[in-house]
């Protein structure tokens, strides 16, 4: 418990140089597995008002903005853009201008407070104004979750300069966040993610979040396709090589996107905005596509058909497409409802279906293909510990990082770990844990057998914390009502001592309604609260989800329980574990 106190590129060959499109001749597919009945016909469009479908934004120099007609009943985030463009911190050199002010005086005005609470989360810095007063989180980009040795020892170094207020943490899109950051040292550090290859531009707020894909893409024997050329290629498209995008950044709510490179579906497409299925039709491989997944305090989505399948040189050109119709037409009112599911609820899917084809390069799209390629009675794999990869004599090792969460001195094991035994590369995981690859095979019980592997960050961790999430918690998030890390870690602890378990039981744990730790998907969710204890004295409780599913056989879990006390935790998770999972108490047992 201790230990959470405070610690807890260029383009790449893929692209065409002329026309941008990925070259297929660097991907590849597997067969078909299994095929899926044809798209129902589609239904009978929605009888729109010409009027509705008007672009509600304008471009006026190099920048999108809110018409002002269409401005009345805006939300508090949209007026922060209206009044002052986001991007502009980044792409006119704002940030390095609003550095040199000290801190106290930035809240003096309101405009320059909106910049340093609101707008500089679109250069990925989120101020800890709640639990740590002029200083930042800051979010990176990491498409696919692949980096490398210099990037991890890079903000391994960043972080090490703060002391105890420095950490990182694997978040639940597959990148790295990273915790201290002061505001005067923010350009030097933006320049210096740029030196390494990495970028936090457009990574918060009303942008596209972090481009997930398959963890194990090109290494694993059974993947469909390899995810990593077209997420790189996704994010060179959404934020302009890192340069920063004014086509994207000024859209209703966030959006995220995930390509599907395997029948496990480590993804979860069910809970992005848009998903790539992979599919053939007529012999060409290509994605059918899903939309709308998402989370949010007050709803919670299933992605849906779209009814559309695109060649895979269409995927940069459909992505856009959509992300227009989206910024064009997305409502931008009452926060709860700016997602992008709520655009295609009022649209109906056929209406937003022909607002995404008008904003095609060629104005068409094939309908969805029944040559669908997933294998979906595929029993999801467990990457932990060792697994042979498709290239002979290589292997790689899943490792557990408990709730995400390292510090510095951990990086700098892990990115010499990658150097010494692998390629110097290592892959995120949206469960929060870290995939080393191309480790020859001759290498692997050296590998095994350093401390840190043997220790702390374990190749075969304990049944129930190979499913353990838990988002930032109340130690650094203001939005959050309870501490999650380390409770989850206690708990999990505690039960795992009590009771014996033949399965993984996939626990997360989430801070607030906002549900970053995506408690729906899980075995059990616990989604934080205050609630009454048996005294009637306030504490901090619990929402209990059960039921989450995730793979072919996706399903958003339901409330069990509301208001379960933290402090009950223990007992109450044991007897759902007998009760719900075939768990054994060990003195039984015994």
């Amino acid at each position: 418990m201790s230990a959470f106190h405070v610690k807890f590129l260029t383009p790449n060959s893929f692209l065409n140089p002329v026309t941008g499109i990925i070259s297929s001749t660097r991907l590849y597919a597997n067969p078909s597995q299994t095929a899926v009945p044809a798209a129902p016909a589609a239904q009978a469009p929605k009888e729109i008002a010409a009027e509705r479908l008007e672009p509600r934004v304008e471009k006026r120099d190099g920048y999108y903005i809110l018409k002002e007609k269409f401005r009345d009943g805006i939300n508090p985030q949209e007026k922060v853009k209206v009044n002052g463009e986001p991007m502009k911190l980044f792409m006119e050199n704002g940030i390095e201008e609003l550095a040199k002010i000290p801190f106290e005086e930035l809240d003096k005005s309101k405009d320059s407070k909106d910049d340093v609470d609101v707008r500089l989360k679109w250069l990925g810095l989120f101020h800890r104004r709640k639990h740590q007063y002029g200083r930042f989180m800051m979010r990176l980009k990491l498409p696919n979750g692949v980096t490398t040795s210099a990037q991890t020892r890079y903000l391994a170094s960043v972080i090490k300069q703060y002391g105890e207020h420095g950490c990182a943490d694997i978040t639940t899109r597959q990148n790295w966040q990273i915790r201290g950051v002061t505001l005067p040292d923010a350009p030097a550090i933006i320049k210096g993610l740029k030196e390494v290859g990495l970028t936090s531009i457009q990574s918060g707020m009303d942008n596209v979040r972090n481009a997930v894909g398959n963890p194990l893409a090109g290494i694993d024997p059974h993947e469909i396709v390899d995810t990593r050329p077209y997420l790189d290629v996704l994010q060179q498209f959404i934020t302009s090589n890192s340069l920063g995008n004014p086509e994207f950044t000024n859209l209703p709510r966030k959006w995220n996107v995930c390509v599907i490179g395997s029948h496990d579906l480590y993804e979860h497409p069910h809970i992005n905005d848009l998903a790539y299925m992979p599919a053939t039709k007529n012999g060409r491989f290509g994605f059918n596509l899903l939309v709308g997944g998402f989370f949010s305090a007050k709803r919670c989505a299933e992605a849906i058909p779209l009814d559309v399948w695109v060649p895979e040189e269409d995927v940069v050109p459909v992505c856009g497409a959509i992300l227009e119709a989206f910024r064009d037409l997305g409502f931008r009112g009452n926060r709860q409802k700016c997602r992008m599911m709520w655009l295609i609820d009022e649209l109906g899917v056929e209406v937003f279906r022909s607002e995404v084809v008008k904003r095609m390069p060629q104005q068409a799209l094939e309908r969805a293909s029944s040559e669908d390629l997933i294998d979906h009675k595929w029993e999801r794999r467990d990457y932990f510990g060792v697994h042979p990869q498709k290239q002979e004599g290589l292997s790689f090792v899943g490792i557990h990082i408990p709730v995400g969460r390292l510090e510095a001195d951990d990086m700098d094991q892990l990115a010499r770990l990658a150097d010494a035994y692998g390629s110097g590369e290592l892959r995120l995981t949206v469960e929060q844990n870290i995939i080393i690859p191309n480790i020859k095979n001759s290498k692997v019980e050296a590998l095994l057998d350093e401390p840190l592997l043997k220790e702390k960050f374990l190749p075969e961790p304990p049944i129930l914390m190979k499913g353990l999430v838990a988002c930032t918690g109340n130690q650094f998030c203001g939005q959050a009502i309870i501490e999650t890390k380390a409770q989850a870690l206690k708990v999990t602890e505690e039960v795992e001592r009590l009771v014996s378990v033949t399965r993984s039981v996939r626990m997360h744990w989430t801070g607030c309604p906002n549900t970053c730790g995506q408690v729906q998907v899980a075995d059990i969710g616990f989604m934080g609260c205050m609630t009454k204890d048996e005294n009637g004295k306030t504490v901090e409780g619990v929402d209990v989800y059960l039921g989450g599913r995730i793979g072919s056989d996706s399903h958003l879990g339901d409330i069990y329980k509301k208001g379960v006390p933290c402090k009950d935790l223990v007992p109450f998770v044991v007897d759902i574990m007998i009760e719900k999972f075939g768990a054994v108490r060990r003195e039984r047992e015994e």
